[in-house]
């Protein structure tokens, strides 16, 4: 009998990551970096490290894994894949080599199963222009697959979440609602057709994206995934020392995720209830209907970019305009 990976996990991808309103404290209160050529640490939440090794290189080192969000093994591992290669993108570097993330109950579902996760993986990496050199792997009966990721980028042509300006416009590169898909479909509630749709989404490498931020100037750049699209912006305008605004209408969704999240409950995931209430603390709303309230705060899994770059130059990077930064209170968004 096969079992859906979906059913094994608590979770659902980036749905599963520990709640931003208990890991931002306690983050925060272990040592900071003091090493010079430490030029990202985790001081403001960044999606990377980023170290310098001589004048002209800097590594970009991240890591990346979560629990299945689709049931197919191939898609999940294309899926996990391409969500920890995303942390390198948002940081402007392109990745280099990437170590297997592995968690798995070998004895329940097999080495063929194992197999085509690892397959996943490993056409995305390669797609992306990087390689695995090797990986470690536990036995667990909750199946996890992810990436330890090394990349490069020169000193100069770093992109943090930290440079946003006020004035700046908003764009975001990928619809978001991947969270509202993963819970429909645990539930028997989401279409083949939908599902294909959120896989495609989530599989979509954001290198291009990030060049074209790069090409047009960008001033901060963040990657949307477990927090939500408020998580993130919530941590890009709190470094950049901006306020925010969000236009809710413009926030793209993927196809046939606002219906789904206008039946109610049973789209939305744990991970969105915990960034909702997470972003009550720091955002206010001005009439804006309860499904778009959760798809801001949906707990994306490999989303795009949140790029925050001058207006005049935001129609080159490709993705919608959802909203600007602000001179304000640092981290204080307004949802309309």
């Amino acid at each position: 009998m096969t079992v859906a990976l979906t059913s094994l996990s608590h979770g659902a991808g980036c749905g599963c990551k520990l709640p931003a309103a208990e890991l931002h404290p306690i983050v925060a209160a272990l040592p900071r970096a003091g090493h010079a050529d430490v030029l990202v640490g985790f001081d403001t939440a960044d999606d990377a490290a980023v170290v310098r090794v001589r004048p002209d290189l800097a590594l970009v080192q991240t890591v990346d894994f979560f629990t299945p969000i689709v049931d197919d093994p191939y898609d999940f591992g294309r899926i996990a894949a391409t969500n920890a290669l995303s942390d390198v993108y948002a940081m402007g570097g392109e990745p280099l080599t990437a170590l297997n993330l592995v968690a798995f109950p070998l004895e329940k579902l097999g080495g063929e199963v194992l197999g085509a996760i690892l397959r996943g993986g490993h056409d995305v990496v390669e797609a992306a222009g990087a390689t695995i050199v090797g990986g470690h792997s536990i036995d667990d009966a909750e199946p996890k697959y992810g990436l330890a990721v090394t990349g490069t980028v020169h000193p100069d042509a770093v992109t943090t979440n930290a440079g946003g300006r006020p004035g700046d416009a908003l764009v975001l590169t990928k619809p978001v609602g991947a969270g509202a898909v993963s819970t429909a479909a645990k539930r028997g509630a989401a279409s083949p057709e939908l599902i294909a749709a959120a896989v495609e989404v989530m599989t979509t490498l954001n290198a291009e994206a990030a060049r074209a931020a790069r090409a047009a100037g960008a001033h901060a750049v963040t990657d949307v995934t477990g927090f939500g699209l408020l998580g993130h912006l919530h941590e890009l305008a709190l470094a950049s020392e901006c306020s925010a605004e969000v236009d809710a209408e413009a926030v793209p969704a993927i196809d046939g995720v606002m219906r789904l999240l206008a039946t109610g409950d049973r789209a939305i995931a744990g991970g969105t209830k915990r960034n909702r209430r997470y972003a009550e603390t720091f955002t206010t709303w001005e009439g804006v209907a309860a499904p778009r309230r959760w798809l801001v705060a949906d707990a994306m899994t490999s989303g795009g970019l949140l790029v925050a770059v001058a207006p005049e130059r935001a129609a080159e990077v490709p993705g919608a305009i959802v909203g600007r930064l602000a001179a304000g209170e640092p981290g204080r968004i307004s949802v309309r």
